[in-house]
């Protein structure tokens, strides 16, 4: 005989329901994250910093590092410190206004400069995604012996793969991302170890140069660095990503989250500029020193890094690191792209679209360069693309650090004071560089 009522038995039931692995599992998910904490806003550093460690980088560094050793290591110090500068800012406007840098555009500038700003951005996202496209097609040939023809294949559709983790939502893409940039990371320390580099000398090198204004090759390079370096769709990408924070309107609010948005953007950049900074030491320490001055293409560079160091395993691990920086940097592109075309046109597309848009543009110039030139013509193509990106940074710059001062927009969070003189002193020494690079491209013309 049943001696317990029909609803003390049904919440018998659903008790017994709630305690299940499955029903517990399915709490969790539905669970809200703890928005106080700072790992609650982790992520989108993580994939601004993939921008800054792309192949573009690895070309620049590692012909700065082996044509004038630590000499331009300053550069990359500089264009780090400048990069954490412009992407908080640019996270704090997304945050306090809850529009990215380029619905601010949008609002704020007649149609025909919103026209030009787009059509910038997106030459850059161009430039960028071939330096991604030949970067990873390199790194497949030193792994794996496949034509760099084939390789640029391989790689123009391996974003699609990377991009298949967003329709789980943006935390799995973000996860692996993480991971990668700890796989690189971790790469580099294996690479140092190996190299034994001259801290003294690369100490010294983060000295400025006055070399670089009379050198027309270390000019050239330090531009790359920079564009390398300080990606201007990097800027539009982050101020989007960071929306989702805006919340409450509330000073508390705004407060926590930019606490925390700055953590995470600090860190992520901070273990940036220790990849770059790695690679030029590995390429001063391995090829200046030895007087091989002339390397300047990644090809080479895995060629001799093996029986220069005399470890089988330096090249190995110099490829698989240059892999994944392409495949890690093939996703920042086409988010940046989303995030442009939908800020400046109102245009939304699907992220496999915006990545096959994209790669169709980047594919053509990529499969020409490699047709021509082969292997020695990829580094040359790859810091053209940072050159072109530093050329376009002033476009983006300048709008932002704009809008960050803006008392009517920002409110009371508004950069002021030395923030404010730091960022317009950023943007003039970009506008100069950019200046003194066309003005000698046009004397030796």
């Amino acid at each position: 005989m049943n001696t317990n009522p029909p609803a003390l038995a049904e919440l018998s039931a659903a008790q017994s329901d709630a305690q299940s692995p499955a029903a517990s599992r399915e709490r969790r998910q539905r669970a809200p994250r703890p928005r106080g904490r700072w790992y609650s806003f982790a992520g989108a550093g993580a994939l601004v910093a993939v921008g800054y460690m792309d192949p573009g980088n690895w070309a620049t560094a590692l012909a700065s590092g082996a044509r004038y050793g630590y000499s331009l290591l300053f550069v990359v110090l500089l264009a780090s410190l400048m990069g954490m500068l412009l992407q908080w800012i640019a996270s704090r406007v997304g945050v306090v206004t809850g529009r990215d840098l380029a619905q601010l555009c949008r609002e704020r500038f007649g149609r025909r400069t919103t026209l030009v700003l787009w059509i910038a951005c997106e030459i850059a996202i161009i430039a960028c995604d071939v330096a991604e496209v030949v970067g990873s097609a390199v790194a497949l040939q030193m792994l794996f012996g496949l034509s760099l023809t084939v390789g640029v294949l391989i790689s123009a559709v391996a974003t699609f793969t990377m991009l298949a983790l967003q329709s789980r939502g943006r935390r799995p893409l973000q996860r692996a991302v993480a991971v990668l940039i700890f796989f690189v990371s971790f790469c580099f320390v294996v690479e140092l170890a190996l190299a034994h580099p001259v801290w003294g000398d690369a100490m010294r090198g983060l000295a400025p140069s006055p070399a670089l204004l009379r050198d027309a090759g270390m000019l050239w390079l330090a531009a790359g660095v920079l564009g390398a370096t300080v990606m201007p769709h990097n800027l539009y990408l982050h101020s989007a990503l960071v929306k989702e924070h805006a919340g409450a309107r509330d000073d508390a609010t705004i407060g926590r989250a930019l606490r925390g948005v700055n953590i995470d953007t600090f860190g992520s950049l901070g273990l940036a500029f220790v990849v770059n900074a790695s690679l030029l030491v590995v390429a001063a320490a391995v090829f200046h020193a030895t007087g091989h001055t002339n390397v300047d293409d990644l090809a080479d560079a895995h060629r001799l890094i093996e029986p220069l160091v005399g470890s089988h395993w330096a090249g190995v691990v110099f490829a698989a690191a240059l892999l994944a920086c392409g495949l890690n940097a093939t996703v920042t592109g086409t988010l940046a792209g989303q995030v442009v075309m939908e800020g400046f046109l109102r245009l939304k597309m699907a992220p496999w679209a915006r990545a096959l848009l994209t790669r169709g543009l980047a594919i053509g110039p990529a499969l020409v360069a490699v047709a021509s030139f082969g292997q020695h013509g990829s580094n040359a193509l790859l810091v053209a693309t940072q050159v072109v990106l530093s050329l376009q940074l002033p476009l983006a710059v300048i709008p932002l650090v704009r809008f960050a001062s803006d008392a009517g927009l920002m409110g009371r969070w508004r950069v002021a004071r030395v923030p404010l003189a730091l960022a317009w002193a950023c943007a003039g020494v970009i506008v100069a560089l950019n200046g003194a690079m066309l003005w000698q491209a046009v004397s030796v013309g």
